[in-house]
């Protein structure tokens, strides 16, 4: 059936043809803005009180502020200086205030003649600049401003033109003030009354929400406060409905496709490994592993995210999933992000399943299968084994990297397709396996990383989630100590005998750096650096500690004696999983790595952790680094050491990790501390960084009711033939990277 054309859109223009080419440039250059609409959806920030001032003690450091200030008083020095050798260089100091608190402005050279003659005492105006530090005081260097008169008649050009008491101040550039914005806004404006409104009628009046171009006349130039309230509550619908619409046509797609239903056959596998098992699944485990069951017994693929904190046993919910497939004539295949991680779950999955693993080999079980490793640095005759193996159908389960996408690798009936730690696996990756499959094979998504269900919602909202948050029994608590090196050394020297005390006791541990430590050093780029780090970069000269440093200071010092070795990404292959081997085996006291270990490295005999720098990683990744160890019976230590001050927003962030074991409460708090660009972006290749109203963490209502909305629009009208204007949306929604994703998802 043939689409309905999408409307065609008035606030498609481009800017160049209505604000003129060079402005239409440094809009496109610096913000990203193309079109009339990009524009009109460049919302403002904040908005300041014509008749109030910015409180000028909160300033960030660093950053481009505009804001809203009165002049106090205003000099203008003369000095000698090798251009003007004769006392005419001059330099203009303003002080600006907000009634308590004062800032800095300096003018130099020329650039003194019009600000001297402008900004006189009493005079109120907007300031833009990049807040900086001289002489342990805020200033502004050469700031731009705009002065705010306070008669209409003598406006002219000034800001007093727009309308409303609310002065909006916008996500502003050096190139380009909040205010030039504000005027590119004036001129855009009008178009707003044809824009196409995404929402359908019956959804809009039954909230309650304003019209779109309302909303969009409203957040730009606001009479009152409730004028911008009525304008959020309406943009962030839209931001959540159409998402919603554009996964819920997704999830509609894929449930139109065929799949090959897969049923476990009772005494196959499945039970066999069940059988053998020397402990009880947890009750959520069995829930968990029932839906996926109920999922892969269905005509159509299986899209299903398992998240579990780590160590939670999603790797034994995953491999039962992949023996019911092998028990239903299909063939199952594992996708881990590193090496190191293909061949420890290669390693565990053998283990766990003994005989049941030796499908064809002698003493193999008589219901076993043949679990194969397949990775890109494997030599020429393994790899032809392996490949050989999965095309006859002889290798029931396979593991392995990126290797498994490659156009070589023939399966000879794909069933599903297991893939782990998704945030590292990129849109492609995932399409190309439901190619090698007869029909499109079953997926299931596992993350160790706990995903608020706003954030499931948004960003995997084409699967289906299931959610492990028990931990298997026998496992022990671990304990979190932030180590202060700065303020307190003795407490570093105590972490190291913590590690021995540890090995003394049979135990093993890890130490977590954040980098390699034989990169290149480039004088030119060192060079490069220096000139360009700010002052605080500067205090903070160290650069970030590594592997190999670190591993021979130990050695030499505080861990003499113990058997130390060296884990990152950089070694060979054969050498990561011969170091691997040799700790798993116990024969390593204390392994020092990058955060190469982050995911699925399962030694239970490991008991303590030290991250060194810990303030460089964030916030999940500590959490996912902390769950290394306490995975056998004895109790887990892991010790935060930093060098931060105590005050410090890093600190704060490393005492939350110390104070919680809960990965979804971390996770939030990861959350409140990033954008929510950067929330979608990290978590998806291909993300939708289109929010710019929403905060998933805030909205969490508004997402849950969008994504019913849009489930029952999808249902009762799959094409949107009734609703044009919310065709429109979802064609600027997907641009090409986006429809990509969302098509392969």
């Amino acid at each position: 059936m043939d689409l309905v054309p999408a409307l065609e859109e008035p606030l498609q223009q481009p800017l160049k043809s209505v604000l003129g080419p060079a402005t239409a440039k440094v809009m496109a250059e610096h913000l990203g803005l193309l079109t009339v609409g990009d524009l009109l959806h460049h919302y403002p920030r904040r908005y300041e009180e014509r008749g109030q001032l910015t409180h000028l003690a909160d300033l960030p450091m660093d950053e481009h502020v505009t804001v809203v200030a009165q002049v106090a008083d205003a000099r203008l020095h003369s000095f000698a200086s090798a251009k003007a050798p004769r006392g005419r260089g001059q330099r203009l100091e303003v002080t600006i205030t907000d009634g308590s608190g004062r800032l800095q402005l300096v003018f130099f050279g020329a650039g003194v003649h019009k600000p001297h003659k402008e900004l006189l005492p009493g005079t109120r105006a907007m300031f833009a600049g990049k807040v900086s530090v001289f002489n342990r005081r805020l200033q502004l260097a050469h700031p731009a401003y705009e002065l705010l008169r306070g008669d209409p008649d003598e406006a002219g050009e000034s800001v007093e033109t727009w309308a409303g008491a609310l002065i909006p101040i916008y996500p502003a550039t050096a190139k380009l003030e909040s205010w030039k914005i504000g005027k590119a806004l004036q001129t855009v404006l009008p178009t707003a009354q044809e824009a196409l409104d995404p929402l359908p009628d019956s959804l809009r009046q039954g909230r309650g929400l304003v019209p779109l171009p309302e909303a969009l006349l409203k957040i730009h130039r606001p009479h009152t406060k409730a004028d911008i309230e009525d304008a959020r509550a309406r943009l962030k619908w839209d931001e959540a409905f159409v998402l919603q619409v554009a996964l819920a046509r997704r999830r509609h797609a894929d449930a139109q496709l065929p799949a090959v239903p897969r049923k476990p056959t009772p005494d196959g596998l499945l039970s066999s490994f069940d059988a053998r098992l020397p402990f009880t699944l947890t009750d959520g485990q069995q829930r968990v592993s029932r839906e996926i069951f109920d999922d892969l017994a269905t005509d159509h693929p299986m899209h299903r995210l398992l998240q579990g904190e780590v160590g939670s046993g999603k790797t034994m919910v995953a491999l039962r999933a992949m023996l019911a497939v092998v028990d239903a004539g299909g063939q199952a295949a594992m996708l881990a992000p590193t090496e190191v991680l293909a061949q420890q779950h290669h390693r565990s999955v053998v283990e766990m399943m003994g005989e049941l693993a030796e499908g064809g080999m002698l003493g193999g079980a008589e219901r076993a299968t043949k679990v194969v490793l397949l990775t890109g640095s494997m030599g020429a005759a393994a790899r032809r084994h392996a490949l050989l193996d999965l095309t006859t159908g002889e290798a029931g389960v396979v593991i392995g990297t990126h290797a498994l996408i490659e156009d070589k690798v023939r399966f000879h009936d794909l069933g599903l397709v297991v893939v782990d730690e998704q945030h590292r696996f990129g849109v492609e990756q995932r399409d190309a396996l439901r190619g090698k499959g007869k029909q499109p094979p079953h997926l299931l998504v596992m993350t160790a990383t706990p995903i608020p269900r706003t954030v499931a919602m948004t960003v995997f909202g084409d699967l289906e989630t299931s959610v492990l948050d028990q931990l298997p029994a026998g496992r022990s608590p671990i304990a979190s100590h932030v180590v202060p090196a700065a303020d307190k050394p003795h407490f570093l020297a105590r972490a190291w005998e913590r590690v021995r005390e540890e090995v003394g006791n049979g135990h093993q541990a890890y130490v977590v750096c954040p980098r390699i430590g034989d990169e290149e050093d480039d004088p030119k780029k060192a060079a490069k650096k220096k000139s360009s780090e700010s002052p605080e970069d500067a205090a903070e000269k160290r650069p970030p500690l590594a592997v190999l440093d670190v591993a021979d200071q130990l050695s030499k010092g505080p861990l003499s004696g113990l058997k130390v070795e060296v884990l990152h990404g950089r070694m060979q292959p054969d050498d990561k999983d011969a170091v691997m081997r040799r700790f798993a085996a116990g024969e390593t006291d204390v392994l020092v790595a990058t955060t190469v270990i982050e995911v699925g490295v399962n030694v239970p005999n490991a008991t303590v952790m030290v991250i060194m720098d810990a303030d460089r990683f964030g916030v999940s990744q500590l959490h996912q680094l902390r769950g290394r160890v306490g995975r056998g019976s004895a109790p887990g230590l892991c010790l935060l050491v930093s060098e931060m001050p105590e005050a410090s927003a890093a600190r704060q962030r490393l005492n939350a990790v110390a104070a919680t074991l809960d990965g979804f409460e971390l996770s939030r708090i990861d959350l409140e501390q990033r954008r929510e660009g950067d929330v979608l972006g990290q978590a998806q290749s291909g993300a939708r960084t289109s929010l710019r109203m929403l905060a998933v963490i805030e909205d969490e209502e508004i997402i849950a009711e969008a994504r019913e909305e849009a489930t029952a629009v999808v249902a009762a009208d799959p094409e949107l033939t009734s609703l044009p204007g919310l065709r429109t949306a979802l064609d600027a929604l997907l641009d090409e990277e986006r429809e990509q994703y969302l098509e392969k998802g």
